[in-house]
C-alpha cells in the first residue's frame, strides 16, 4: 500500500504541474508551446522521454547476452545528435514548420508529404504501444495484480492519465512535466544502486572494481564483423537511430521547436547528446552489478532478460525502498515517452492528414482517438510479443522510419530541380522495407549474416535509390 501512495502523490504533482502550465491552453501552445520552453528544460526532458521504460528495464538486462556492447551505439548516438544540431534543426527553423513533415511537402509535394506522414504515425503508435506495454506488464505485477485490476484495465487507467494532464497544454505541459519525470527516474536509478551497494556492502570504489573485473564489461567488440555487436554496425546504427528516431521524428522535433531560437535548440541536441551516454553506463552498471548479486545468492536467472531488474526490485531481494524506487521510476518512464508521443500523434494527424491546425475541437477528438489506438495498440502487442523490447522497438523503427530517412535525404541532399514521379513515392517507400525483410531472410538463411540495426540504413539507401530512378527518369 505504501508503493500505491507513492504512485498516486507523484500523480498529483504532475496534475499540479499540468494546471499551472495550461494557462495558455490553445492550439499554439498545444503544438509548440507557444515556441518559449527554455533549452535546458527541453534538454533534461528529452533525457527521460528518450530513455522511457524500455531502457529502464532492457539495458540493464541485456549485459548478461550483449555484455555492455550497447554503449557503441551509445557513442554513436553522439554523432547522430550533432548532424540532428546542424543539417536538419536550421532546415525547420528556416521554414517555421510546426509539423517536420511539412517539409516533404514544400520540397516534393502533396504525395510525399501524407506518405511521411502515414509511416511516422505508424512507426510512433507502434514505439510507444511497445514502451507502454513494457511498463503496463510491471506495474501489473507490483501493484494491480493485487488489486484484482486485469491487463487491459491497468493499460486503460495509464493512458487516461497521461490524456488528462496532456489533453489541454500539450507541448507547453509536457516540457516541464517531463523535466520532473526526469528527475524521478534519474533518482530512482541512483537509490536502486545506492540498495544493492547496501545490501551487498559493497562501497562505490569496490563496485567499480566488480564490473571492471567482470566478463560482462566487455564493450568493443571488432573481431567478428557477422555479429550483431560489431562496433561500425553499432556505431553507425546509432548515429542514424537519432537522425530518425528524433531528427525525423514529430515527437522529439516537437519539443525542439517550440525552443526560442535555432541556437537554443540546438544547445539542447548536443546537451542531450552528451548525457546520454553517461547515463546508460549507470544502467548498463547496474545490471552487471544485479547479475553479480544474483550469482552470489544463488539467485535463478529468469527466463527473459526483460525480467531481472523487476524481479530483483519486486521479490524483495534489494528492500522494500527499492521497490519503491523501481515502481516511480517505471511511472515516470512510462508517462514520460507516451505523454509527448501522444500529443506529436495528435499534432501529425491534425496538421498533416487533416490540414487543419486552427481547429481546436477537431484536435480535442483526434487526442482521444490516439489514446484509444494506443490502447488497442498495447493489447494486441501483449499477445504478439516474443523478443526482448528494446531489440523490438528498434526492429520496428528500422522498417518504419527507414523510408523517412530516404525521404529526407533525398530532399536534403539532391538538387531541388530533381523531383522524383508522385505517384511512385508511396510505391518506393513501401517496397524498400519489404524489400529488407526479403533480403534479411536471404541473409540469415543462405550467407548465416543477421542483420542488426544497420537494416535501417539499407531502408533508407533503397528508399533514396528508387527516388533517385524515379527522378532520373521523369529528367528524361
Amino acid at each position: 500500500m505504501l508503493t500505491l501512495a507513492v504512485i498516486i502523490a507523484y500523480i498529483v504533482l504532475l496534475a499540479v504541474v499540468s494546471c499551472l502550465t495550461t494557462r495558455r491552453a490553445d492550439n499554439e501552445n498545444f503544438y509548440c508551446g507557444g515556441r518559449r520552453s527554455p533549452w535546458w528544460a527541453v534538454a533534461f526532458g528529452m533525457l527521460g522521454a528518450s530513455l522511457s521504460g524500455v531502457t529502464f528495464v532492457s539495458v540493464p538486462g541485456m549485459v548478461k547476452a550483449a555484455d555492455m556492447t550497447y554503449l557503441q551505439m551509445c557513442l554513436g548516438f553522439i554523432p547522430g545528435y550533432a548532424l540532428v544540431a546542424f543539417v536538419l534543426l536550421p532546415v525547420y527553423y528556416r521554414l517555421g514548420l510546426t509539423s517536420i513533415y511539412t517539409y516533404l511537402y514544400k520540397r516534393f509535394g502533396l504525395s510525399a508529404y501524407r506518405t511521411g506522414s502515414v509511416f511516422f504515425l505508424l512507426s510512433k503508435t507502434l514505439g510507444a504501444a511497445v514502451r507502454l506495454y513494457l511498463v503496463c506488464l510491471i506495474l501489473q505485477r507490483l501493484l494491480f495484480d493485487g488489486l484484482g485490476f486485469p491487463f487491459w484495465l491497468t493499460a486503460a487507467v495509464i493512458l487516461l492519465l497521461i490524456w488528462l494532464y496532456t489533453r489541454r497544454g500539450g507541448i507547453g505541459t509536457i516540457v516541464w512535466t517531463d523535466c520532473l519525470q526526469t528527475l524521478v527516474l534519474l533518482t530512482a536509478l541512483v537509490l536502486i544502486i545506492s540498495a544493492l551497494l547496501t545490501t551487498e556492502g559493497w562501497g562505490i570504489a569496490t563496485a567499480v572494481q566488480q564490473i571492471r573485473d567482470s566478463s560482462m564489461s566487455r564493450i568493443f567488440e571488432f573481431s567478428y564483423p557477422a555479429s550483431r555487436q560489431y562496433f561500425w554496425k553499432q556505431f553507425l546504427s546509432g548515429a542514424f537511430i537519432v537522425v530518425v528516431m528524433t531528427g525525423l521524428d514529430q515527437d522529439m522535433m516537437q519539443k525542439n521547436l517550440s525552443c526560442r531560437t535555432l541556437r537554443e535548440s540546438q544547445k539542447n541536441m548536443i546537451v542531450n547528446g552528451l548525457l546520454y551516454l553517461p547515463v546508460n553506463l549507470l544502467f548498463l552498471g547496474l545490471g552487471v552489478l544485479m547479475y553479480l548479486f544474483m550469482t552470489n545468492h544463488g539467485i535463478a536467472m529468469p527466463a527473459s532478460s526483460d525480467e531481472v531488474m523487476p524481479m530483483l526490485c519486486a521479490d524483495g531481494y534489494l528492500g522494500q525502498g527499492a521497490r519503491i524506487f523501481f515502481t516511480l521510476g517505471i511511472a515516470a518512464a512510462a508517462l514520460s515517452s507516451a505523454d509527448s508521443a501522444l500529443t506529436a500523434l495528435t499534432t501529425s494527424t491534425c496538421v498533416d492528414l487533416f490540414q487543419r491546425p486552427d481547429d481546436e475541437r477537431l484536435r480535442r477528438r483526434v487526442h482521444l482517438m490516439m489514446s484509444l489506438f494506443v490502447l488497442a495498440v498495447i493489447l494486441v502487442f501483449r499477445v504478439l510479443n516474443s523478443t526482448s523490447v528494446i531489440d523490438a522497438v528498434y526492429v520496428i523503427a528500422s522498417y518504419t522510419y527507414g523510408p523517412l530517412l530516404g525521404l529526407f535525404a533525398f530532399g536534403l541532399f539532391m538538387p531541388s530541380r530533381s523531383q522524383p514521379a508522385s505517384r511512385a513515392i508511396p510505391v518506393i517507400c513501401l517496397a524498400a522495407p519489404i524489400l529488407c525483410g526479403l533480403l534479411s531472410l536471404a541473409a540469415s538463411t543462405f550467407w548465416n549474416y543477421h542483420f542488426g540495426y544497420e537494416l535501417l540504413l539499407l531502408n533508407g539507401a533503397l528508399t533514396f535509390l528508387g527516388l533517385r530512378l524515379s527522378a532520373h527518369t521523369l529528367c528524361r
